[in-house]
């Protein structure tokens, strides 16, 4: 049986222990982003065009083929590299190429940033090329946006729905 001593230092202990845990659960204080700031991320994944075309194979290439491997197109499965431009106010804030990823270069690029910008109202332009033509872009949207302290605005990528999205949350 416990002695009461005993008793005692085990509560001194776990309260000393529950103090320390309460401090560090507050301070230091962190904070994320400064005031007056907002975030934008870019955030998405976008398998681009094949860096060749598909050919057409003719019939002595077909002849020369085992039965079991015959197939219609030659179509090689790397990709090209994108690029990536966003701006503000006709100026520059991010701009990559992305590489396919993957062994063979067949997959996706990915892109991901984080860009710290001052609270205000921006012209943002977002532009993608990822075709192999190597000029220009394919994709380009344009908007007038605000950003307000402590938000989020995401860009994201889906060709399937029209291309950029802009998505703004608060943070």
């Amino acid at each position: 049986m416990p002695k009461p001593a005993q008793w005692l230092g085990q509560a001194v202990l776990y309260s000393a222990f529950a103090l320390v845990l309460g401090y560090f659960s507050v301070f230091p204080r962190f904070t994320h982003l400064e005031a007056g700031y907002g975030i934008i991320r870019i955030s998405f994944s976008h398998a681009g065009e094949t860096r060749v075309a598909c050919r057409r194979f003719t019939q002595a290439e077909l002849d020369q083929l085992a039965p079991n491997m015959r197939r219609i197109l030659d179509c090689p499965r790397e990709r090209v590299d994108q690029l990536l431009l966003v701006e503000l106010d006709g100026k520059p804030v991010y701009q990559q190429m992305l590489p396919p990823l993957g062994i063979a270069g067949d997959g996706a690029a990915t892109a991901y940033a984080r860009i710290k910008v001052p609270a205000g109202t921006y012209h943002l332009r977002s532009r993608l090329r990822d075709s192999r033509s190597g000029e220009g872009f394919n994709w380009d949207r344009s908007e007038q946006v605000t950003i307000a302290p402590g938000q989020n605005f995401v860009i994201g990528f889906q060709p399937q729905t029209g291309g950029f999205r802009f998505l703004g949350a608060s943070g």
